[in-house]
C-alpha cells in the first residue's frame, strides 16, 4: 500500500470505522470536548457524520466525497467536522436520528446533520451524492448553502435549532400519566397477535413484502402468544407463522448455506438476495429463537440452524480471550487482484465455477449426472444468475447466484434417483468444498470491536441453545465471554460496566484512554445473559452478578418522576436529551427486556419492589402499548410475563446426581416462557439460601432429586417423576 497522503486525529481512535477514515483530506475529530472548544472559539458550525464500519452507504459516501480534496477543502474551511461510530456512541446517534428522522421524514446511515457551535441541531439527512442530480441536491452544493446560511442567517439559525430542540424533548417524552396502572395483557396480547397477523406474507413467511428483516421480536412474541392459546386456532396460527418463518428464512439467501450465519437482511420478499453483512446481534437472537423453535417442534431441523449459528460465530466472530466481535463487511475484493469492492463478492457464485469444483459423476444416480448437476438444482442456481436485476442496482451481482435451497431433500433426492440420505451426505461434500474455494477469497473487513450490549445479547444464544440442546459445550463458551466481560468490560472499582473494547495489536484487547461508560442497552443485555447463563450453567456467581449490575442499572437509569429507565445515564452536557427508545427493532428496546429481567430478579432476590418496577415501566409504556403494540412486541410478551407470575421451578439434588440431572434435562428441554429454573443443592451456606429463606424449608422426597413448581414462594407438592414434572410445566 502506497503512504497515506493525509492522516487525521482519528488515527488515534480505537473504532475500526473512526479508523478507515483516519487518511481522509477532511480534518475529522471524534465527539469530545476539543471539537466543541474548537467550534465555539471559531464561531463555526458542526459537521457531524454518524455511521458504522460495516455500513455499505457509508463507504460509498466516503469514497465519493470524504476522500475527495475539494470537498475536504469545503469542509475544513467552513465547518469543525466530528466523526461518530454509531455503535460506540448510540447515544450520540439516537438523538440526532430523532431529530432527523422527525424533520426528514426517514433516517438511516450514514447520517449527515449540521449543528450549531452549542451542538443543536438545525439541518440534517442521510447519504448524500458528492454532486447535484436530477432528483437530489449534491453534498458540495449543501455545504456552501449552509456555509452561506450561518453567515448571512445567524441568528435565525440559532432560533430556529432552539425551537426544533424544545419541540423534540416535547415529543419524545414517555412518562407515565397519572395514576396509570400496567395495561390490560389480554387485549394488548390480542391487539398485538391481530396486527402480526395481518402483516404476515403467507407464502414466504416474515412481516413484510420487501426488505425483509428476521425481527426475532416477533417470533418470540408469537412463541409466548401460542404457549398461552395452544388449543385455540388463534394459537395455533400463531405458531405456524413463527415455524413457517423460520424455516424459509434458514431455506433462503439471506442464511448463508456455505459460511454458516444470517446476514442482515432481505432486500427481496422471498429471503433470497440478502444485505449481505452479518451483524453479531443478529446471530445471538436468532441463536435463541431456533433454540425455541426446537423445543417446541421437536424438529432437528431448527436444532441444526442453531448448531450453523454459533459454528459460524465461534469461527469468525471469536476473540482468543473470549469476546465476540460485532460483525463482518458486505462488500469485499472479488479477487486479489480487483481494484474495487463489490457487495457480496465473497458469498456469490457463477455457475461455471461451481461446475468446475464439482465435476465428479454421481454414484447411483441418473445416467451422467454430476456433483453440480445435483447441488445447483438444489440451490437454485442458473446458468445467468439467478438475482433479480430491481434488486440489484449497481449491477454489482450480475451473472452470479445466490444460493436458496428451492426444494426439499426428498424432491431433489427423486429427481436425480437418489436416497435422501446420500443426498444429505453428497451436499454436505459439496458445501465443503465450496467452503475450501471461498476461503482463497479476499475476506471482507471485520469489525473487532467488542460490545457488552451485543456480547450479552450472544451470550444468552449460547447458553439458551447449550440448554435446549443439551450441549455443554455452549454453555462452556457462554461462561467463557461471561468472564471476558468481567474482566475486560467491568470496572469492579466502581462496580459498573464499560460500553466497548476492542482488539489490539499482537491480539491484546485494548480500552480507550477515557473509557465509554455502558448504557442501559449494555446492562439490560448483559443481565439478561447472566440470567441465562445461571440456568444453563447454575453457577451462583453469574446470578450474583446480575442481581448487583441490576441495583446499578436502577441507580443510573431509573426515572423516578416519568417511570422507566432513561437509554442514557445523567450528567453529560454534550447529550441535549435524555430519551427512552419507545420501539422494537433489530434489537429489542432496552425497557422491554428489562420488564422481564427484574421480574426473574425478584424470583431469585425475594426483593419485590423490582416486581412493582416492571409495572411502572409498562405503565408509562401504557399508551403505546394499547394503540399501537406492534412497535413493541417484546414488552407485550413482558406484559403477559407480569401478568401470569413467573413460576419458579426449584429441584431438590445434587447437580451432579443423575435424578437431579434427568429433571434438569425436562425442564430445560421443554419451552415453559414463564419460569425461572434454580437448584436447592442443600448447600445452606450458599448464595441463593441466603437470598431465599424458603428453600431451606424445601426437601428430597425419599432421597431421590424432587422439584416444586413455586409462585411468590408458594410452593407445590413435591414432584419426582420427570412426566408429572413435564406436564406441569405447561402455561
Amino acid at each position: 500500500p502506497s503512504v497515506p497522503r493525509h492522516t487525521n486525529r482519528l488515527i488515534n481512535e480505537k473504532s475500526p470505522y473512526l479508523l478507515q477514515h483516519a487518511h481522509n483530506p477532511v480534518d475529522w475529530y471524534p465527539w469530545g470536548q476539543e471539537a466543541f472548544d474548537k467550534a465555539k472559539t471559531e464561531n463555526k458550525l458542526i459537521f457531524l457524520s454518524v455511521g458504522y464500519s460495516t455500513c455499505h452507504w457509508c463507504h460509498v459516501m466516503e469514497e465519493e466525497s470524504f476522500k475527495s480534496k475539494e470537498i475536504g477543502d469545503i469542509m475544513n474551511e467552513h465547518f469543525i467536522c466530528i466523526k461518530v461510530d454509531r455503535e460506540e456512541r448510540p447515544d450520540v446517534d439516537k438523538v440526532y436520528m430523532t431529530f432527523v428522522q422527525a424533520t426528514s421524514g426517514g433516517g438511516g446511515w450514514p447520517m449527515s446533520v449540521w449543528l450549531t457551535p452549542d451542538l443543536k441541531p438545525f439541518a440534517g439527512g442521510t447519504y448524500f451524492p458528492p454532486e447535484d442530480g436530477v432528483h437530489r441536491v449534491g453534498f458540495r452544493t449543501v455545504l456552501l448553502r449552509i456555509a452561506e446560511q450561518w453567515k448571512e442567517n445567524k441568528d435565525a439559525l440559532l432560533e430556529s435549532s432552539q425551537r426544533i430542540l424544545e419541540a423534540l424533548r416535547h415529543t419524545s417524552e414517555i412518562r407515565v400519566q397519572g395514576q396509570e396502572s400496567p395495561p390490560p395483557p389480554k387485549e394488548v396480547m390480542g391487539t398485538c397477535f391481530q396486527q402480526l397477523s395481518r402483516s404476515y406474507d403467507e407464502d414466504y413467511g416474515g412481516f413484510s413484502k420487501s426488505p425483509k428483516f428476521p425481527t426475532p421480536v416477533n417470533l418470540n412474541f408469537l412463541f409466548m402468544y401460542w404457549a398461552l392459546h395452544r388449543t385455540t386456532p388463534e394459537g395455533a396460527r400463531a405458531l405456524q407463522m413463527a415455524l413457517h418463518t423460520l424455516k424459509m428464512m434458514a431455506q433462503g439467501g439471506i442464511h448463508d448455506h456455505i459460511g454458516q450465519g444470517f446476514h442482515r437482511y432481505s432486500t427481496d420478499q422471498h429471503w433470497h438476495v440478502p444485505h449481505f453483512e452479518k451483524m453479531l446481534y443478529d446471530q445471538g437472537q436468532l441463536a435463541v429463537v431456533y433454540s425455541r423453535a426446537f423445543q417446541i417442534s421437536g424438529d432437528e431441523f431448527f436444532a441444526d440452524v442453531v448448531r450453523d449459528i454459533l459454528l459460524y460465530v465461534s469461527r469468525d466472530l471469536s476473540d482468543q480471550a473470549g469476546g465476540f466481535y460485532s460483525a463482518e463487511d458486505a462488500d469485499s475484493y472479488p479477487t486479489t487482484t480487483s481494484r474495487e469492492k463489490r457487495e457480496g463478492a465473497f458469498c456469490v457464485w457463477a455457475a461455471e465455477e461451481l461446475r468446475a469444483l464439482l465435476p465428479d459423476p454421481v454414484k447411483g444416480a441418473t445416467e451422467g449426472t454430476t456433483l453440480g448437476d445435483v447441488f445447483m438444482h438444489h440451490y437454485g442456481v442458473e446458468e445467468a444468475g439467478n438475482v433479480d436485476p430491481t434488486k440489484d442496482p449497481h449491477q454489482e451481482l450480475t451473472g452470479k447466484n445466490v444460493l436458496i435451497a428451492r426444494h426439499s431433500p426428498e424432491l431433489t433426492a427423486a429427481r436425480f434417483g437418489l436416497e435422501p440420505g446420500q443426498l444429505s451426505a453428497l451436499l454436505q461434500e459439496c458445501r465443503q468444498r465450496l467452503s475450501s474455494a471461498r476461503a482463497q477469497r479476499p475476506r471482507p473487513h471485520l469489525d473487532t470491536k467488542m460490545l457488552a450490549a451485543w456480547n450479552g445479547l450472544m451470550i444468552s444464544g449460547f447458553a439458551q441453545a447449550g440448554a435446549a440442546l443439551a450441549e455443554q459445550g455452549y454453555v462452556s463458551r457462554a461462561a467463557q465471554a461471561a468472564a471476558f466481560l468481567r474482566t475486560h468490560l467491568f470496572d469492579p472499582d466502581s462496580g459498573r460496566l464499560l460500553r466497548s473494547c476492542y482488539r489490539g495489536k499482537d491480539n491484546s484487547v485494548e480500552q480507550s484512554a477515557v473509557p465509554i461508560q455502558g448504557f442501559l442497552e449494555d446492562y439490560v443485555f448483559v443481565i439478561q445473559a447472566l440470567f441465562d447463563l445461571y440456568e444453563a450453567s447454575l453457577e451462583q456467581g453469574w446470578l450474583e452478578w446480575a442481581l448487583h449490575l441490576q441495583r446499578m442499572q436502577d441507580k443510573l437509569f431509573w426515572d423516578p418522576k416519568g417511570f422507566a429507565y432513561f437509554s442514557t445515564e445523567a450528567g453529560d452536557p454534550s447529550l441535549l436529551l435524555r430519551l427512552k427508545d419507545d420501539q422494537d427493532g433489530a434489537e429489542p428496546t432496552p425497557n422491554s427486556v428489562a420488564v422481564t429481567n427484574l421480574l426473574r430478579a425478584a424470583c431469585y432476590s425475594g426483593q419485590m419492589d423490582w416486581v412493582e418496577k416492571a409495572g411502572r415501566i409498562l405503565a408509562a409504556f401504557s399508551e403505546r402499548l394499547q394503540k399501537i403494540p406492534i412497535a413493541l412486541p417484546e414488552m407485550v410478551r413482558a406484559t403477559a410475563v407480569f401478568h401470569h407470575t413467573l413460576k419458579q421451578v426449584v429441584i431438590c439434588g445434587d447437580p451432579q446426581g443423575e435424578d437431579t440431572k434427568e429433571m434438569l434435562h425436562c425442564v430445560r428441554s421443554v419451552f415453559s416462557p414463564n419460569k425461572v429454573l434454580m437448584v436447592a443443592d442443600g448447600d445452606s451456606a450458599g448464595f441463593l439460601y441466603h437470598q431465599l429463606p424458603f428453600l431451606a424449608s424445601l426437601e428430597r422426597k425419599d432421597g431421590k432429586a424432587t422439584a416444586y413448581i413455586c409462585s411468590n414462594f408458594t410452593c407445590s407438592l413435591p414432584v419426582t417423576s420427570v412426566q408429572e414434572l413435564r406436564g406441569m410445566l405447561s402455561p
